[in-house]
């Protein structure tokens, strides 16, 4: 979460270090990482909650709540029906939980408790999401295009959501979206590998089998990606299969990096900053988005006379005279950062958290 308003705020998008920029189209950058991540450990944090396989309609409404929080934060300030963007971060992360919650329901193997079982049944899932979607990308035909066209507006996925969704419903009203509707499928993948992995958090193995077999896993993962991106470039725009099963397996090995030096080593004093961000993810979500944009909308006189947006001039007049233009940008998101900590920990201390 701390990565993701870091790099959502910068003080100018024009001078942004290269790690906090996405990759143009193929290839990755760590940026690439933080939205994989996040379905990842909301796959995680699925086989730890008791309402996954609780009420149905408990797990319908969080996920139903989450795409209505993303097409409240697309719309928000004016909420313009002709071109109100559909698709988005939070839609696709409530999508995910809900096919996520669906599968895990669907190959659970009855009342009685068998992980081993479950969980070689959701593997087959994520390979049959994956190559499935492999498949239809690289050899599905469609009007106008060759099969295998994975360029920006040529790709199957982009002809799906021009056709359903239309092209001034999507992201900057532009030809292609990146979380479109067919690339959600390998991102629902990646969620389910979440789930994996939280299924050997709970088994009954040492802390240190525990630890070198995410490890192990995780390389695993990374490497199956890397070859894959031979055939299906790794990808996050398009979520390809390569970058679902890459990221996967660099989340899985990060988690295993995590898990020992917090839960085996104890090395414990860190990490409560990033508590505070991390139980209350939905409102941080929400406040930095919405944040954000009435600083864009605030408008004051510029030095020329011309109104600038209350953003750029907080970023010119206080961080740009301070360093270089790239540091300067830092600075900014870094300070906005702070101020949405300020936020969240008096939120922590009072013990409110706002859960969908």
């Amino acid at each position: 979460m701390a990565a993701m308003v870091i790099v959502n705020d910068p003080g100018d998008w024009d001078h942004a270090y290269w790690p906090l920029l996405h990759a143009e189209w193929n290839g990755w950058t760590p940026t690439d990482l933080i939205f994989p991540f996040f379905l990842f450990m909301v796959g995680v944090s699925m086989t730890l909650s008791r309402s996954t396989m609780g009420s149905r309609w408990k797990s319908v409404r969080r996920g139903l709540t989450i795409v209505a929080l993303g097409a409240l934060l697309a719309g928000f300030p004016r909420f313009p029906l002709a071109t109100w963007r559909i698709p988005g971060v939070l839609v696709r992360i409530g999508l995910c939980y809900l096919a996520a919650v669906g599968i895990f329901r669907f190959t659970a193997p009855g009342p009685e408790r068998n992980d081993w079982r479950h969980g070689w049944r959701l593997f087959s899932w994520i390979i049959a999401l994956t190559v499935g979607y492999w498949l239809a990308m690289a050899f599905a035909p469609y009007p106008g295009h060759n099969p295998g066209d994975l360029t920006p507006a040529g790709n199957l996925g982009a002809f799906i959501d021009r056709a359903i969704i239309g092209q001034n419903h999507m992201w900057l009203r532009r030809a292609w979206d990146p979380e479109g509707l067919l690339s959600t499928v390998p991102a629902i993948a990646s969620t389910l590998m979440g789930v994996l992995t939280g299924f050997w958090l709970r088994a009954p193995v040492t802390e240190g089998q525990r630890t070198w077999v995410m490890a192990v896993a995780g390389v695993a993962g990374m490497a199956v990606g890397l070859l894959w991106d031979l055939a299906f470039p790794i990808n996050k725009n398009l979520w390809t299969s390569s970058y679902a099963w890459f990221t996967g397996g660099a989340a899985a090995f990060g988690l295993a990096a995590c898990y020992y030096v917090v839960d085996v080593r104890r090395w414990r004093w860190w990490t409560k900053p990033f508590v505070v961000l991390g139980v209350n993810a939905i409102a941080l979500f929400m406040l930095s988005g919405i944040s954000a944009k009435l600083l864009l909308l605030v408008k004051v006189i510029g030095p020329a006379g011309k109104p600038v947006s209350l953003y750029t001039t907080i970023y010119r007049q206080v961080f740009e005279p301070m360093a270089s233009v790239y540091n300067a940008s830092l600075m900014f998101a870094l300070a906005y950062l702070a101020a949405l900590y300020l936020i969240l920990w008096v939120m922590y201390r009072r013990r409110i958290f706002l859960k969908v």
